[in-house]
């Protein structure tokens, strides 16, 4: 925004900080100054206009012009001081002729009309800018330790990593945590966006700002108050606003070379006034047309409307990186997706046994889960979670890229993938497995196979109406997975996803998505961590149930911060629509430039009609922009509909 309204970089370094806290509209320093200059201007009017004393009326606009002139003078001196100049520089210079030519009521209302604007700018970024810092208001200031066995008070900023917080029902979790003794729910939607509450219990993490709901915890603090999950998020985005997207780029390019462009256009109209015989006609119109070609409106059309839409995002339970990653994901017309984690909930489960001969199933599973005891590979979760009792095993070895094998009672028993075990009267039922989307394994003893378990990462159950809500608004979707084909195509099948990528390695992905962008701008969502490549490479990247993960917040240009895949379609409505805002905006702003340059050069408006119309015009994008700040219809109901299936349940 350095070209915006003389908005300074100072300005920019240390307003921000103060009005950030602004709690009321008039507690914006330039909008009471334009409400000053604005009173003392009526006085002055109603002066003129009643034939009053005539000695008091060229005070009150000098009054005028320097308290509003105050609001971007100073700010336009510095810029000058650092070899820069902006929209500001243009009004100093047409407030200053218009005082050369003695027209004072004329370079009082510019500078009182610009104040306005100043004003309204300075408060709709204060505004946007305390949505995102009021996450920190989700943080209680104080918490309860447990200190020699006894409950004490301190401070958040006391909190340190080991200590052990008590937090009640009811309450919020000053800092992120693990949780030691307890079992509760937790509502996230603050910083999830997700309605249903989570269930917890010792060794869950936890995180700053959920509200505990029915039982009171002990909680390991394992971060800081000035590290946890709320304060990075915050600044992580207040980082990341700097980052310019293509429009805002392109916003500020114009600005920058229209500016300089305009000076030396108005020297040369000064230039014909002397050569024509009519200087000071001529110097005239050349203010006014300074005035009229000012970029003021089409510098701020894109700053206002991304931080309005980056603060609305936040609300919904998701990170964007700033205007670059805004304005990306509103052109996105290809989406990959990971399998594991994103379009599945990476919590594999044992879905079939086969057996054969006299074995039952839970023969297989005894002796499977006594193999598996010790592996922490998620396929043993699985099936150690699916059996209610487990076979005492020695002599347990791994294969690597086969599977175990082990001793029960002398006898020797194998667990593994077909192929390293023969699936003999089971190659049915494995196929049938596979093409259901599972992963099989066979269970062989002293050299039988009895029988052949079935473990799939079930879909998320949201995933299918996502991926056809995506569809549905001309998105390609496609799968990318290091999983084999088989289950992949199944699975993808499932979810309605006819473009699937199997058996890839990280750099697979990565190369998928070069070959994706070559043909449509393309995002990657994925879980962060092992789709870093992909996620860097894509035009957009996005991850998926990213709370508590620095590596997923930090690789992607947008976070979900729960685990819901319904924010996906959500959040590129959100960015289609904050584009649309974008681009209404620039087409306005240079509209109006192109229709008043040649108005304000053959004299048909003079000074004050044309810093009016400007003035009119920045309050119309400042407006417009604001509404990228409000979530549309059918997002906020994207939102509420977000867990139908577990609503009903409940």
């Amino acid at each position: 925004m350095s070209a915006a309204c003389g908005c300074s970089d100072e300005k920019n370094g240390t307003k921000a900080s103060e009005e950030e806290e602004t709690a009321s509209f008039w507690q914006v320093s330039e909008i009471r100054a334009a409400a000053a200059s604005g009173a003392l201007l009526l006085a002055a009017w109603i002066v003129s206009l009643t034939g009053g004393p005539q000695g008091l009326l060229l005070p009150l606009e000098i009054m005028v012009l320097l308290i509003a002139a105050w609001t971007f003078v100073p700010s336009t001196l510095r810029r000058l001081l650092k070899g820069k100049i902006g929209v500001s520089t243009l009004m100093t210079i047409a407030a200053a002729g218009a005082v050369a030519l003695g027209q004072f009521e004329e370079a009082a209302m510019l500078a009182f009309l610009y104040a306005i604007s100043e004003g309204l700018e300075e408060y709709s970024l204060a505004k946007t800018r305390r949505g995102l810092r009021a996450l920190l208001d989700l943080v209680p200031v104080e918490a309860i330790v447990l200190r020699d066995g006894a409950e004490v008070t301190v401070a958040l900023s006391a909190l340190a990593p080991g200590d052990r917080m008590v937090v009640r029902p009811g309450e919020r979790l000053a800092t992120d945590g693990r949780i030691i003794i307890g079992r509760t729910s937790l509502d996230t939607s603050a910083l999830t966006g997700e309605s249903v509450p989570v269930e917890a219990g010792p060794g869950t993490e936890v995180y700053a700002g959920s509200i505990n709901g029915t039982g009171p915890l002990e909680v390991e603090v394992t971060s800081t108050a000035e590290n946890n999950s709320v304060a990075r998020v915050v600044q992580i985005v207040e980082a990341e606003q700097s980052r310019k997207g293509p429009g805002q780029r392109l916003a500020d390019s114009i600005a920058s070379k229209l500016v300089p462009g305009i000076l030396i256009v108005a020297v040369l109209i000064i230039i014909f006034g002397f050569i024509v015989g009519e200087p000071l006609l001529w110097f005239e119109r050349a203010l006014v047309v300074l005035v009229a070609a000012s970029p003021c409106a089409l510098a701020i059309s894109v700053p206002v409307t991304v931080v309005a839409s980056v603060g609305a995002a936040s609300r919904m339970g998701v990170l964007i990186k700033g205007g670059g990653a805004l304005e990306t994901l509103g052109r996105i017309r290809t989406i990959a997706l990971d399998k594991t984690g994103t379009l599945t909930r990476n919590k594999p489960a044992v879905t079939d046994v086969a057996t054969t001969g006299s074995a039952s199933k839970d023969d297989v599973l005894f002796l499977a889960a006594g193999l598996e005891s010790r592996s922490e590979h998620p396929l043993a979760h699985a099936i150690l979670a699916a059996a209610p009792d487990r076979a005492f095993v020695t002599d347990v070895d791994t294969v690597p890229g086969a599977g175990l094998e082990g001793r029960v009672d002398g006898r020797r028993v194998r667990l593994g993938r077909p192929g390293w075990i023969d699936a003999g009267p089971l190659a049915a039922d494995v196929q049938r497995m596979q093409q259901a989307g599972a992963t099989a394994v066979l269970i062989e003893d002293n050299g039988q196979v009895i029988g052949a378990i079935a473990v799939r990462d079930e879909l998320r159950p949201e995933t299918r109406q996502v991926i056809d809500r995506l569809s549905a608004s001309g998105y390609t979707t496609v799968m990318l997975t290091g999983d084999n084909l088989v289950t992949a195509t199944a699975l993808g099948k499932a979810a309605g996803i006819t473009k699937v990528h199997a058996d890839l390695r990280p750099e697979d992905k990565a190369e998928i998505i070069r070959t994706l962008k070559a043909r449509q701008p393309t995002a990657m969502v994925g879980d962060g961590v092992n789709d870093a490549p992909a996620l860097a490479t894509a035009d957009t990247g996005i991850a998926m149930g990213a709370m508590g993960s620095d590596v997923a917040i930090e690789t992607a240009d947008i976070a979900l911060m729960g685990e819901d895949l319904n924010h996906l379609p959500q959040v590129l409505d959100h960015a289609r629509r904050t584009r649309s805002i974008m681009l209404q905006n620039v087409g306005l702003s240079l509209l109006l430039i192109a229709v008043l340059i040649p108005l304000a050069l053959f004299g048909t408006l003079g000074l004050a009609a044309v810093v009016l119309i400007h003035e009119l015009a920045e309050i119309v994008v400042i407006a417009n922009g604001v509404r990228a700040g409000r979530l549309s219809r059918t997002t906020a109901l994207g939102a509420a509909q977000s867990v139908p299936a577990l609503e009903a349940a409940a």
